[in-house]
C-alpha cells in the first residue's frame, strides 16, 4: 500500500480539488484508489472532501475527525491516542486499494498546531508528501522549497509537487528545472469558468425571493451586470452567463433581457433590487420569455450592496453541485502528467479494468486514432457541445452538418465558443456530389436522380453517403432521430462487414468496480440460434477491442441442463455454434444471470465452468430481455452505460439515445473513432 499525503504550501491553493483530481488521475491509470481527509478543519466546508469522494469518485471515504476534537486531545496530552485513531481511519480507507490519497490541513491561526500535526500524520502513515501550491499569488518556487525543507527536516519524504491556478504566462519547464530534486507532477491552469456558481447558489447566498425558478439549478453565473445605463447601451452585456441586476422601475432593461432570453441567450438570471417585482403589464407582455427558463430573483438590498455580497460568495463547491465538481476534477486530472504518476506509484501485480480506467483509455485511444467523424444533427445543442469538447481535447475530427449561421447561433445561445478547427459543412454545398453515387448504389431498387436528391435532404442519409464514399471515417446520430432513421441508411448503403450476416449492438456497462459488455440490447427483437451465436462472437470481439478480456455468458432463465423449452434450447444451440466457430473463446450457456455474475452462485450451479461467476460479456436471448435488463441495471444501480455501439457493419455507424447527455455523445464519438481505426488498421 502506497500513501500520498497532500500538504498545502499556504491557504487557498485549491487543496480539495487537487486531492480529488489526483484520485481521478490515478483511477484513470487503473489503480484502485482510496481517499481520506483525516482531520476536517471546518466541519461545514471540509466535509465536502469525503462527500465528493463518495459521490463522484465512488470511494467509501470515512468521516474525518473534527479539528476541534483534535485540538482537545492535543491540549489534554493525548497526541498518541489521536494519531492512533487517525492511522486506524486511514487504514480503513486504504483497505483493498493500491494507493491511498490523504488530504492534509492548511495552516490556521486559530489552530497553530496544524503544520506539526501534518508531519506527525505523514510519519505515522509512512506516507509520501505531495506539496500543493498556487501560482496565482506570491512566489510559488519559494513556497514549495520552503515547505519541502520544513517537512524534510522532521523526517518526511517529499514525493513531488503540484502547482494549481497557473496563469497563461507560467513557465513550466523553467519551474521544473528550478525545483531541482522535487518532482513536479503537473501544472493546473487557472480557469475562471471552473469557479462559476449556479444561479441557485447566488439565490441561497443572498437569501433572495425566487419570482421565477426557471433553470436556476443549472444556469451558471460568469459575470454580474449592474444596469445603470439605458437598455440600448447595455445590450452588448446580454451574453450567456450574465446575471442582470436591475431596479424594479427599469422596464426597458427587463424587456431587453426578456427579448434576449426569447432569442435563446442563456442568461444566468435577472435580479430585481430594493425588493421590487416585475410590473404585471411587463410580465404579461414578456410571459413567453419569462417562462422559458430564465431565473428571476428579488432582493431587499440595493445594487451596490447586492454586488458586494455576490463578490463574497464562498469559493467552495456546494455539496449538491456534482456537475461543477466533476468538471473541476476532470480539469485537474487532465493536467497531471500520467508518466510522472506512473513512475511515482509502485505498480501492483495486475490492474483491473475499472470504469474510470476504461473511460480514460477510451479517450486516449480515440486521440491516437485521429478519425474524422460526421455528426448529421449538426445544429442540435448537445451535439454541438460534444463536437466542441471532442475538438478541443482532440478526441476526433468532428464534422457538423448544418447551416453555419444556425450552428453559430445555437452555440452562442449556450455560451459555447466554436473552435476554428471544428469543421462545419452546409449540406447544400455537398449534396449534389452524392446524387450519382447514391443512384448507382440503389440502382437495383430503381432509384432515380430526383428521388436521390430527395433522400439526401435527410442529413443522416447524406452523412451515411459521406461514410460510404470514405469522405469521413464514422457517423454518430440519434440525438433527435430514431434508431431506425440512423440504422436503415447504414444497412442500405454501408451494409454488413465480410463474414457478418447481422448487425447487432453492445452497451458498455460501467459497474462500480468493473466494465461489463451487454449485447444485444437495441437492434434484434428475436434472433435465431445462428444469429445469437454471431451476436456472441461480435460482442466478444468488441470487448477484446476495448481491452476487456471476453468471458461470454449466454443468458437464459435456466442454467446448464436444468431447464427445457424452445427458448432454452435456442441459447444452448447458439452456444455450441459459437464454440464451433471460436474454439478458443471462453463461452458458456445457457446460464442464469446470477450464475454468470456471482462467483458463489456460479460455482454451485455450473461447477467447472470457465465463465460462470466471472462473465464479462452477457449475451441476452432476445431484445425484450436485453433492453429491459440493461435499463433496470442502469437506473436501479445508478450505472453509467455507454452505447449502443453497433457491430457487424462494414463501417462504423452509432446510434444515440434521444435522451443522451453531452458526455454520452462524447464517449460515443470516441467509440466510433476507435472502431474506425480498427477497420482501417
Amino acid at each position: 500500500m502506497q500513501i500520498f499525503y497532500l500538504v498545502p504550501t499556504r491557504q487557498s491553493v485549491g487543496l480539495t480539488s487537487i486531492a480529488l483530481g489526483l484520485v481521478r488521475a490515478l483511477q484513470h491509470q487503473g489503480f484502485r484508489v482510496g481517499f481520506t481527509k483525516p482531520v476536517a478543519e471546518d466541519q461545514l466546508t471540509n466535509e465536502h472532501s469525503a462527500h465528493f469522494a463518495r459521490e463522484i469518485c465512488l470511494i467509501e471515504a470515512p468521516d474525518p475527525i473534527p479539528i476541534s476534537q483534535a485540538d482537545e486531545r492535543l491540549t489534554a496530552g493525548l497526541e498518541s491516542e489521536l494519531l492512533e485513531e487517525i492511522v486506524g481511519l486511514c487504514m480503513r480507507a486504504a483497505e483493498g486499494n493500491d494507493v491511498l490519497v490523504a488530504e492534509g490541513m492548511h495552516t490556521d491561526a486559530i489552530y497553530p498546531f496544524t503544520p506539526r500535526l501534518n508531519a506527525e500524520i505523514a510519519r505515522s502513515l509512512k506516507a509520501e508528501i505531495v506539496l500543493v501550491a498556487s501560482a496565482k499569488q506570491g512566489n510559488v518556487l519559494d513556497e514549495i522549497s520552503h515547505m519541502a525543507q520544513r517537512m524534510s527536516k522532521v523526517g518526511c519524504h517529499i514525493a513531488g509537487a503540484i502547482i494549481n491556478k497557473a496563469p497563461p504566462s507560467f513557465e513550466v519547464e523553467v519551474t521544473r528545472e528550478a525545483l531541482g530534486d522535487i518532482t513536479l507532477w503537473g501544472v493546473v491552469p487557472y480557469d475562471a469558468s471552473l469557479l462559476a456558481p449556479r444561479t441557485l447558489d447566488i439565490a441561497r447566498h443572498l437569501n433572495a425571493r425566487v419570482l421565477a425558478e426557471g433553470e436556476i439549478a443549472t444556469r451558471r453565473v460568469l459575470e454580474t451586470v449592474i444596469t445603470a445605463r439605458s437598455a440600448a447601451e447595455m445590450i452588448h452585456r446580454l451574453t450567456p452567463g450574465a446575471l442582470i441586476m436591475v431596479a424594479g422601475d427599469r422596464d426597458d432593461v427587463m424587456l431587453a433581457t426578456a427579448l434576449a432570453a426569447s432569442n435563446g441567450v442563456q442568461l444566468a438570471g435577472l435580479i430585481l433590487t430594493h425588493g421590487s417585482e416585475i410590473d404585471p403589464r411587463v410580465r404579461k407582455l414578456a410571459a413567453h420569455a419569462f417562462s422559458g427558463g430564465l431565473p428571476i430573483l428579488s432582493v431587499a438590498t440595493d445594487s451596490f450592496a447586492t454586488a458586494t455580497r455576490i463578490d463574497h460568495l464562498p469559493g467552495a463547491v456546494p455539496t449538491d453541485d456534482i456537475a461543477r465538481m466533476n468538471t473541476v476534477l476532470d480539469a485537474v486530472a487532465d493536467q497531471l502528467w500520467a508518466s510522472v504518476l506512473t513512475d511515482s506509484v509502485r505498480m501492483p501485480a495486475s490492474i483491473q479494468m475499472s470504469p474510470p480506467a476504461f473511460r480514460y483509455r477510451l479517450i486516449q485511444t480515440a486521440r491516437m486514432a485521429n478519425q474524422r467523424i460526421v455528426l448529421p444533427e449538426g445544429d442540435e445543442p448537445r451535439t454541438i457541445r460534444a463536437a466542441v469538447i471532442c475538438t478541443e481535447k482532440e478526441i476526433a475530427r468532428c464534422v457538423l452538418l448544418g447551416k453555419r449561421a444556425v450552428i453559430e447561433a445555437v452555440a452562442a445561445a449556450q455560451g459555447v465558443v466554436l473552435p476554428p478547427t471544428l469543421e462545419i459543412i452546409d449540406p447544400d454545398d455537398i449534396r449534389e456530389q452524392y446524387v450519382e453515387p447514391l443512384v448507382e448504389m440503389r440502382r437495383s431498387k430503381g432509384l432515380t436522380p430526383a428521388q436521390a436528391r430527395d433522400q439526401l435532404q435527410d442529413t443522416v442519409v447524406l452523412g451515411t453517403m459521406m461514410l460510404a464514399m470514405d469522405t469521413v471515417d464514422g457517423l454518430v446520430s440519434g440525438a433527435v432521430h430514431t434508431t431506425a432513421s440512423t440504422v436503415r441508411p447504414a444497412l442500405q448503403l454501408i451494409k454488413t462487414e465480410p463474414g457478418s450476416s447481422i448487425v447487432s449492438s453492445v452497451f458498455f456497462m460501467l459497474m462500480p468496480d468493473q466494465v461489463l459488455v451487454y449485447g444485444d440490447c437495441a437492434i434484434n427483437p428475436d434472433p435465431t440460434a445462428a444469429e445469437l451465436a454471431e451476436i456472441a462472437l461480435q460482442s466478444a470481439a468488441s470487448a477484446r477491442a476495448f481491452g476487456i478480456e471476453p468471458k461470454v455468458a449466454m443468458i437464459s432463465y435456466s442454467t446448464g441442463s436444468s431447464g427445457t423449452g424452445a427458448d432454452v434450447e435456442k441459447v444452448r444451440q447458439a452456444t455450441e455454434l459459437a464454440r464451433t466457430k471460436a474454439p478458443d473463446l471462453a463461452i458458456d450457456g445457457p446460464l442464469q444471470y446470477d450464475a454468470a455474475s456471482v462467483r458463489e452462485v456460479g460455482q454451485q450451479k455450473a461447477p467447472g465452468s470457465k465463465v460462470a461467476g466471472e462473465a464479462t460479456v452477457f449475451v441476452f436471448p432476445d431484445l425484450n430481455t436485453g433492453n429491459t435488463t440493461y435499463k433496470a441495471v442502469q437506473r436501479s444501480a445508478n450505472v453509467i452505460s455507454l452505447g449502443p455501439m453497433l457491430q457487424g457493419l462494414n463501417k462504423p455507424v452509432n446510434d444515440l439515445s434521444r435522451g443522451a447527455l453531452v458526455d454520452d455523445i462524447v464517449f460515443t464519438i470516441a467509440l466510433t473513432a476507435i472502431q474506425a481505426r480498427a477497420r482501417g488498421a
